[in-house]
């Protein structure tokens, strides 16, 4: 099955892909065998029916192989990433969160994109405060030893990515390189926090991830967020345990989706992530960090949730989630 003619027939008939087709598929977009318009039909094929456990696997199994692998030289790396794709519009929570990760003594192997269903993804936020993109191994070790984190821009690892870029912009709706964006760090971080956007996907997800040593947490708010939002209860999916948990039983106050907004453009967007990251954001704006990251805390040093909630916001409190981020643009630009 090599045509994309039999492959768009064989999907349409209501058939599945086997792991290796999906893989084959999705290595022969890298190579840039298909053009815009049969990689178009093929991921709006997705958009009407979900991904299977064995499709996806295929796709990650084929950009891991395609991809630019990079060693930090580090033993224990974390990567907060989300999935996007959830329509909601909000701030660089995950972003922030990372920074504010790093901060508290984590390292930092940050997975990014530019926005595709929002305005503002990490990779636009991060450029815009003049951070220089790289895939320089001895670059992006000093920016792990200097500031605690690296940032690696999908596109410069990924060339799948980089071919379906102007497809995904052109479609402008999540599509399954959303679901694959946080499985292919090319870092192989041996600890995740991803945030999905549906319940399914992250069913998927702990499915996928149970079958590799990774230590991860998978969370979803259920009312729709890639992320910890909390407007509402989340689930909690790790390697360790499941929970659906509501805000006030973390002692925190539920926010509102207009408390978590993003910006309309990208200069509003980069307004509120450099409020937030002086500490001058709403209570709500920082709890929404603080939890992201405390998570991501948990699954890296292993402690009590209460005590990475206060080791969280003493990251943002106290300046070294935004001394993380003031070293990550200077030394990206050294």
């Amino acid at each position: 099955m090599t045509e994309m003619r039999q492959i768009i027939t064989h999907l349409s008939a209501h058939k599945t892909l086997t792991r290796e087709e999906a893989r084959k598929i999705l290595s022969d977009i890298a190579n840039g065998i298909y053009d815009e318009v049969e990689m178009a039909s093929f991921m709006t094929i997705f958009l009407m029916r979900s991904v299977t456990v064995e499709e996806l696997s295929g796709f990650r199994d084929a950009l891991l192989e395609h991809c630019l692998q990079v060693d930090l030289a580090c033993d224990s790396l974390i990567d907060l990433c989300g999935t996007g794709g959830d329509g909601k519009d909000t701030f660089n929570i995950s972003t922030l969160a990372s920074f504010v990760t790093a901060g508290a003594g984590a390292k930092v192997a940050k997975h990014g994109n530019y926005g595709v269903s929002s305005t503002c993804g990490s990779s636009n936020i991060l450029e815009f405060f003049g951070y220089r993109f790289t895939n320089n191994q001895d670059n992006l070790r000093k920016q792990i030893e200097k500031a605690g984190i690296c940032f690696l821009h999908a596109p410069l690892f990924n060339p799948a990515m980089k071919n379906v870029a102007p497809v995904r912009r052109g479609l402008r709706v999540k599509t399954f390189f959303n679901m694959l964006g946080p499985m292919v760090n090319p870092a192989f971080p041996q600890k995740q926090l991803v945030g999905v956007f549906s319940l399914e996907l992250a069913r998927i997800y702990s499915y996928i991830y149970q079958q590799t040593e990774k230590d991860f947490v998978i969370i979803h708010s259920l009312d729709g967020y890639d992320e910890i939002s909390l407007t509402g209860e989340f689930k909690m999916i790790s390697n360790k345990k499941e929970q659906l948990i509501d805000p006030e039983q973390l002692g925190l106050e539920k926010a509102r989706a207009e408390d978590i907004k993003g910006g309309s453009t990208i200069n509003e967007s980069a307004d509120i992530f450099k409020k937030i990251l002086e500490g001058n954001g709403t209570p709500s704006q920082q709890s929404v960090v603080a939890v992201n990251a405390a998570y991501a805390l948990q699954c890296y040093f292993e402690k009590d949730l209460e005590e990475c909630l206060a080791m969280a916001n003493e990251s943002i409190n106290s300046g070294k989630a935004k001394q993380a981020f003031e070293k990550l643009i200077e030394v990206s630009n050294s």
